[in-house]
């Protein structure tokens, strides 16, 4: 049987350990709470979107392969653009569909017009500005620049983002997707960028969390009355 000041340290050790952890741990509790309780197409904004919107279709479009692109097509897609047809081509230009004129970024009421067909009707805009850089815990990171932001009147602060150079709807964010998006740094402790799984600060809580269980496992071990009859028995009988 364990001595009792083996025992002690291993005690010692548990109390410790979970003093350290406990914040995180109630971090990794609340924001799992969160996310299992959640509607995720309610976070990703689906409720403010018109999620019915069919593109348009237009006729008379040139051939693509009649446009000045020295390195050829790649990839091509088509945008309507106040209500003007535009390939954006090889992910790089955009190219007027009827006539070949390239177009190097989009205005602010084409930015409009692009949102107004993403989003449900009804909703009146606040504000509209452009970015052109994000930080690491912006909630436009990672997705194309410059953008411009439109800000509707609503409680949940609703903003959505159309890119500039290439004319698409990117994405909606709104408070609950910010909550959503705090609470998942906490449970990633990616507190750098809030994506990265794979962070050395998860492993090691990982780790240590994973040292805490054990220890308390060992420390009901060494401390169940059972568990030391069982030993006393044994020692009795040889």
């Amino acid at each position: 049987m364990v001595k009792r000041h083996t025992a002690l340290k291993i005690r010692k050790t548990h109390r410790y350990l979970g003093l350290f952890l406990g914040i995180q741990f109630l971090f990794w509790t609340i924001s799992g709470l969160y996310f299992s309780w959640t509607d995720i197409d309610e976070i990703h904004g689906d409720q403010f979107k018109n999620l019915e919107y069919q593109p348009k279709a237009f006729n008379n479009l040139i051939s693509p392969s009649k446009l000045s692109i020295a390195e050829g097509v790649n990839t091509i897609e088509l945008r309507d653009i106040g209500n003007s047809p535009y390939y954006w081509i090889n992910k790089n230009n955009l190219y007027n569909a009827l006539d070949g004129l390239p177009k190097n970024s989009i205005t602010q009421d084409e930015a409009l017009y692009i949102a107004k067909n993403h989003m449900k009707s009804g909703l009146e805009v606040e504000s509209v500005e452009q970015i052109t850089k994000t930080g690491k815990h912006h909630e436009y990171r990672e997705k194309l620049l410059p953008a411009y932001v439109i800000s509707y009147k609503t409680d949940e602060a609703l903003k959505a983002y159309v890119s500039v150079n290439d004319g698409k709807f990117q994405t909606v964010r709104h408070r609950s997707w910010r909550w959503f998006d705090f609470l998942w740094m906490t449970h990633t402790m990616d507190y750098e960028g809030r994506d990265n799984f794979n962070t050395l600060v998860l492993r090691a809580f990982s780790l240590l969390g994973l040292l805490t269980v054990l220890s308390g496992f060992l420390l009901w071990f060494t401390s169940s009355p059972s568990i030391r009859k069982i030993f006393k028995n044994r020692k009795s009988k040889v």
